[in-house]
This record gives structure tokens, sequence and C-alpha cells, in this order.
């Protein structure tokens, strides 16, 4: 009888042994995206070209501490970005504005930085401050040469972007009370465009993201103010804007893994190295 009771444990803990190892080899994916071999898979960012650098890096980062996954970066606009993840296109869209009423449903909306918009001229330009009045007249063409500002007397070039473009919404509710800007303005399709146009012209003026400033361009003091990561996380410069990850529901698998890692200690701070505001 002993031996029977013996015998019986044994096979009972032989068989739990074996299934143990068993669940342990089979285990399910631990949500898209995921194994036990950790994240896999391939997602796409696209949108704003203001954020497109700092999704680069971070994008670089990510996948440095992930191999097995890959996260393509795209431009072409934040309205496009917008739609992209609504339509599934790309799991997450990038904006540099906030998103309008009617694009809000259905959105999930994580803000992962703020960013000035920075008033830019040519470095050989004498002017160095201008207040957001003068700054409205010279984009609706009411101020069109330099002197009218205590500039040489040179006629003025206006540099905007292209409807749709995130940097352009800010600028225009934040600087233009939604007045239109002057059909003279040259349209650059991107913030690489206006930084390599005003550069090339002296008399040129832009607008563009404050983390994509070089030494290409100068940028301006508004109101007294010069805009730097402080007097934007301060609020004391104005023309200032988040910059948004959004998702059409909430995110999954890889776009989850990716987003929690940009909002991460690391992220946040991957976004203060390259010139942006954290917002963690």
């Amino acid at each position: 009888m002993r031996r029977i009771v013996s015998t019986l444990v044994a096979v009972f803990l032989f068989s739990v042994l074996i299934s143990g190892c068993g669940g342990k080899a089979g285990a399910p994916k631990d949500g898209a995206g995921k194994t036990e071999e950790g994240l896999k898979g391939t997602i796409t960012v696209a949108g704003s070209t203001s954020v497109q650098p700092f999704s680069e890096v971070l994008a670089e980062a990510f996948m440095a501490e992930n191999p097995k996954a890959r996260v393509n970066v795209q431009g072409g606009g934040s309205s496009q970005g917008i739609e992209a993840a609504r339509s599934g296109a790309a799991e997450i869209g990038a904006s540099s504005r906030d998103l309008k009423p009617e694009e809000k449903e259905g959105m999930r909306e994580f803000v992962i930085a703020k960013d000035g918009i920075v008033v830019v001229v040519n470095p050989a330009n004498k002017v160095n401050e201008l207040s957001v009045a003068q700054v409205r007249d010279i984009f609706l063409g009411k101020i069109t040469n330099w002197k009218q500002v205590g500039g040489e007397d040179a006629p003025i070039t206006l540099v905007t972007r292209e409807a749709g473009s995130g940097t352009r919404d800010g600028f225009e509710n934040l600087v233009m009370n939604k007045e239109p800007i002057s059909d003279k303005a040259l349209v650059a399709n991107s913030t690489g465009a206006v930084r390599t146009t005003v550069a090339g012209d002296r008399n040129a003026i832009g607008y563009m993201s404050m983390a994509s400033i070089d030494s290409g361009v100068k940028a301006l003091a508004v109101d007294g103010v010069k805009p730097d990561r402080e007097t934007v996380k301060s609020g004391q410069y104005k023309i200032s804007r988040p910059f948004i990850y959004v998702t059409k529901g909430e995110p999954t698998g890889l776009a989850e893994a990716f987003i929690e890692f940009v909002l991460s200690e690391e992220g946040q701070k991957i976004i203060e190295r390259e010139g942006a505001v954290a917002v963690k």
C-alpha cells in the first residue's frame, strides 16, 4: 500500500513539473508585439516635421534597447500625421499643435514635450527684437521694409509654412490672431526649408521650432523675452506649443511600449538633450 501511494505521489509531481515546463516553453505573446524574447515588430510614427527629429532620436534609442523592434519615422505635417493615425496608415501620429475638436473623436493624445515657435532672421540682420504686434504686421504685409522696425533700408522677405503645418497653425493662433498671412510670403514645406531659406537671404524672416535653431539663423526676442528652454517652461515666452503623439484609441503592443519609453525618465532626458522642454 505504501509503495502504491509513493508511486502515485511521484507520478503527480512529475506531471506537474512537465506541465510547468511545457507552459513556459509555449508561453503566448504578452500583448501584441511582445514575446518572451522581448519586443518585436514594426510601427510607423508619421506627421509633424518639427517633432520628426525627436522621434528619430527616440526611435534609435528605443531600438537599441529592443533589437527586434522597428520604429519607422516619417514627416508630412501635423494634419497628415493625425489623419495617418486615424486611418491606420501609422500607429502613431505626431502633431506640433493641439488637435481640433473634429479631430479628437476616437483619438488618444499624449503630450511628449513643449516647444517654442521662434521668429528667425538672417544673422546679418541688425534687428534683435520685435513686439508681437510688429511680427503680426510684418506677416500681414503692413510692415514691408526693415527700416520700419529699426533695421536697414531693405524690403522684407516673408517665409511661412504650408497649410496643415502644426507650426503654422500655432503661429496663426498665437501671433496672427487667426488673421491671414500675406499671400506674398514664400511657402516652405518643412522646418528645414524655413531654416535654409532664411539662412540664404539676409532680408528674410520666418518662424520655426526652437529645437531646430542653428547658427544659420538668428532667433529674435519677442516682447523683450528671448526664446529658450527656461522661458518656454516658465511661460514667459508666449509663443509656445505642445508636441503630441496621437493614436486611434488606446495604444497597444509596440506603439504602447514606445510611447511609454518616450514619457519615461530616459525618453524625457533625450527630449531635453535635443532642445525641447520635457513634460515629466
